[in-house]
């Protein structure tokens, strides 16, 4: 792990695994997780001689967690930071949950630098939540109350998260309770304003930016990200290709993570 400022000044933890292999994966984590969540992602990837790099999301993981700056603006700008100062290109690009809609904006405002496939894993996007004109995805009320939680009672936001909303399969307790330690790995701040982002941003426009070969994965029984969102991703993304896993909810890189990992290796391998 190492550090890369942000532009304004903030630290961004950063991993690299694989540094002599060429092939790249950029991998970006969700709400309110780290880069952990991607462990049997990452051993797979290592495993078949791809460059691994992840970072933590402002205010998360091992990241510095400022008072501000959690817009998907800025969430981008920090991607495109750390791009820029590995010197990425030519790679593929992945976003799960948050940072789907993290680097959909990436795609939108940097035009797509660098990336050459981009994996949208239960992305929260183009809105999380319902506005006019947009009767998808969760109500403001709910989200309102998922943020009044995290301002109250982070420790039982991120057990009912890990418990309740990931999973659609079963799994054990141990597993469970592993995701709940990533999610109170994030900061209090981190995770109730990213949270406001979620449920203010509308992210429509960058939908319609993309440009590159685009794979979307998702969970048939996810309760966080509604099948409505991402037949929309699927339905705006020209030639995108659409996976739905039946027996999965949000937690999707590990709900059935033989089934997730085949697909997901040979999506990168055909980038």
């Amino acid at each position: 792990m190492f550090f890369i400022n942000s532009d304004d000044g903030v630290k961004l933890a950063v991993y690299v695994l694989n540094p002599q292999c060429e092939r790249t994966v950029f991998l970006l984590h969700g709400w309110p997780l780290s880069h952990e969540m991607y462990e049997y992602q990452v051993n797979l990837l290592v495993k078949h001689n791809y460059r691994v790099i992840l970072m933590d999301i402002r205010g998360f993981g091992n990241s510095d967690a400022p008072a501000c700056g959690y817009s998907f603006d800025t969430l981008a700008a920090d991607v495109y930071r750390v791009v820029r100062y590995m010197g990425l290109y030519h790679f593929i690009l992945v976003g799960f949950s948050m940072g789907g809609a993290i680097v959909l904006r990436y795609m939108n405002n940097y035009r797509a630098y660098g990336v050459r496939k981009l994996i949208l894993l239960a992305a929260a996007a183009p809105s999380w939540t319902r506005r006019p004109g947009y009767p998808y995805g969760l109500t403001r009320e709910y989200v309102d109350g998922l943020i009044e939680q995290a301002e109250t009672d982070r420790p039982q936001l991120a057990r009912d998260f890990s418990h309740k909303q990931l999973f659609a399969s079963p799994q054990s307790e141990a597993v469970k309770d592993w995701f709940e330690d990533i999610a109170l790995s994030a900061s209090g701040i981190g995770t109730v304003q990213a949270a406001f982002s979620l449920r203010d941003e509308d992210g429509r426009k960058d939908l319609l930016s993309v440009n590159v070969p685009t794979t979307i994965i998702h969970g048939c029984k996810d309760t966080v990200v509604s099948n409505e969102l991402a037949e929309i991703q699927h339905d705006s993304i020209p030639g995108s290709k659409l996976y739905q896993l039946e027996n999965s909810g949000h937690g999707i890189v590990y709900d059935e993570l033989e089934r997730f990992n085949h697909i997901f290796l040979k999506e990168v391998s055909l980038g």
